[in-house]
């Protein structure tokens, strides 16, 4: 880094999280076939999948258990999965094995690297982006991934009449997600403020854990214009 350049603000943390030795036998044995390294160059997504189908990009999956169950729901779509957390790449890995699911591929890298060099401009169906890292503190809000820089990226890479969905259990960060998609002139919303929470996003622990101290989940869907 030379003088006079900053360290660009990460959305993540990368945590010293215990990697069990399934996981870590799943990421050794199985990430060569389901995962996609980071390239500075654009994937060509249908050759990745080996197949042309509807694409959904998955930010931020977790220990993936949602992302395996839409795509085991919808194995007419094409998953792609985006995580910096190794246990998690892994018990995806695993989840995709014990499923037999071949419509899920993985990139463990910073989502703001994939979406600017891996994915061409209108190649996503859709984007979910499922209880990011809500980052409470107030000196912190700047770390949130959901702000207008990345919002547009992200909304530069859906198709017209292409999806965005956004769910979060912090009331500040769900109104803040509101002002941002609402000031992005790509993207219109489908509901005059919040979504009623949709039937096909199955509940992720992440969720359970806020109803049980009390949180209100709120869901965001966009469409791209």
């Amino acid at each position: 880094m030379t003088e006079g350049q900053h360290r660009p603000i990460r959305s993540f943390v990368l945590r010293l999280s215990r990697t069990s030795h399934a996981q870590r036998r799943a990421v050794d044995e199985l990430l060569p076939r389901f995962g996609m390294p980071f390239s500075p160059e654009p994937a060509d997504l249908d050759s990745v999948f080996g197949r042309t189908a509807p694409k959904v990009l998955e930010i931020g999956f977790g220990m993936g258990e949602v992302t395996a169950q839409l795509a085991r729901e919808h194995p007419e779509r094409d998953y792609l999965g985006i995580e910096v957390h190794t246990p998690g790449v892994g018990n995806l890995l695993k989840l995709i094995d014990e499923h037999g699911l071949a419509n899920i591929r993985l990139v463990q890298h910073d989502a703001v690297e994939v979406l600017a060099r891996m994915i061409r401009p209108a190649s996503l169906d859709g984007a979910h982006v499922f209880f990011p890292d809500p980052w409470p503190k107030k000196r912190h809000h700047k770390r949130r991934l959901i702000q207008p820089a990345f919002v547009h990226l992200l909304a530069d890479r859906i198709k017209p009449g292409g999806y965005l969905h956004l769910a979060t259990d912090w009331e500040d960060y769900a109104m803040q997600m509101l002002i941002v998609l609402g000031a992005e002139p790509l993207l219109e919303n489908t509901c005059e403020t919040y979504a009623p929470r949709p039937d096909s996003r199955p509940r992720t622990k992440f969720e359970t854990r806020g109803l049980n101290l009390g949180h209100e989940v709120r869901d965001l869907l966009f469409r791209r214009r």
